[in-house]
């Protein structure tokens, strides 16, 4: 019956609660008409009480209503003797009517003001969680966009200075401020990532591209970090062409091979490896890290969501993204701690295989 209920709250006409408090109220008093002479017309007036309790929890107060006066009326007209007639017989019934009336619409009230309550307590606790969020952003944005801000300033001061300087030093400062300006630019992409996909306005442009093309553009342009763990890429051989959105997945190649350069050891191995079944393409990305907090996997991929034990910045924005760029192309995102140490990443988007091999005219 809760099904039932919450089913046709949801209803975008308000006219259908009306016809489902009725139809409600009318199934009750069916079934306690068929067992009438064995549970008595007592404790019936109970279980139509509830009826309309469950009425309140789910409608609006004016179904609601109509359901309490209606389930009083079928008690008086098929319960109460005289059977089959609104006359009641004896004082000590029409009294119990009389209360059963005020009862019922006042346990409708009651109950409905009750979820309103409720509601706006929820509404509350949502907008103390969101201040909550919203401050624990904008901490962790402030080291964000404050770190390559102040090297991108720094370093041009450095620069613009009188001082005398080697060509060598130079060279450092222009690749602290490229590299200041990448980490910035990071951010921002992750801020506007997430703003589009909240609204709802990323839209997978599918064409046919060459998995490993974006792989190997993603490796170059992390070049410049000057990383040094070693990036294997193995992939199926003669990798066919797939219809993805070239700008979503190799952002979310990024976002990933990005986090495993931040968190895994120096000279550590990381794997891409790449395969394909009849109509998925497998994108997994291995790490000899430390792998993720068993109690924590369900949560990373949530917005804002960083590491309890995790190093201080980060916006806890690119896994978020890498979900929902995956999403967005028909695809899943999951992760899982391997057994040797590290994590593992697995992508699987279902999409169309082109026959054609890029390789093959190589």
């Amino acid at each position: 019956m809760v099904k039932f209920l919450s089913v046709f709250s949801r209803t975008s006409n308000p006219n259908n609660q009306y016809i489902f408090s009725i139809i409600l109220v009318v199934l009750v008093s069916l079934v306690c008409f068929a067992f009438k002479d064995i549970i008595g017309y007592k404790v019936i007036a109970f279980i139509l009480l509830v009826t309309v309790s469950f009425v309140a929890m789910f409608y609006r107060i004016v179904p609601t209503l109509l359901a309490a006066v209606l389930s009083a009326l079928i008690w008086n007209f098929f319960f109460i003797k005289p059977y089959y007639t609104f006359h009641i017989g004896n004082t000590e019934d029409k009294f119990m009517f009389f209360m059963y009336f005020v009862i019922a619409l006042i346990n409708a009230v009651l109950t409905f003001k009750i979820r309103q309550i409720e509601r706006i307590a929820n509404e509350k606790e949502s907008k103390l969680q969101s201040i909550k969020l919203y401050n624990t952003l904008l901490d962790s944005l402030s080291h964000e966009l404050k770190t390559p801000i102040a090297a991108i300033i720094g370093s041009t001061d450095a620069l613009q200075s009188n001082a005398i300087m080697t060509e060598n030093q130079k060279e450092k400062l222009l690749e602290e401020i490229s590299i200041a300006s990448l980490r910035l630019n990071n951010q921002v992409e992750n801020l506007l990532n997430m703003s589009r996909l909240e609204s709802g306005v990323i839209i997978a442009k599918m064409d046919w591209v060459d998995v490993n093309e974006i792989v190997y553009e993603v490796i170059r342009a992390l070049k410049i970090k000057s990383y040094s763990q070693k990036i294997v890429v193995t992939t199926t051989e003669n990798l066919p062409l797939f219809k993805l959105d070239y700008g979503l997945t190799e952002h979310v190649i990024y976002n990933l091979l990005n986090n495993a350069i931040i968190y895994t050891p120096e000279k550590s191995t990381i794997t891409i490896n790449l395969s394909y079944t009849e109509d998925t393409l497998q994108i997994i990305i291995l790490d000899e890290g430390n792998g993720f907090p068993e109690d924590e996997i369900a949560f990373v991929f949530d917005k804002f969501y960083r590491l309890k034990n995790s190093r201080p910045g980060g916006s806890g924005l690119g896994l978020s993204i890498v979900k929902g760029f995956v999403e967005a192309q028909n695809g899943t995102v999951t992760l899982e701690n391997r057994v040797e140490g590290g994590a593992k990443f697995v992508i699987k988007i279902k999409t169309e295989v082109s026959k054609f091999n890029p390789t093959e005219n190589e």
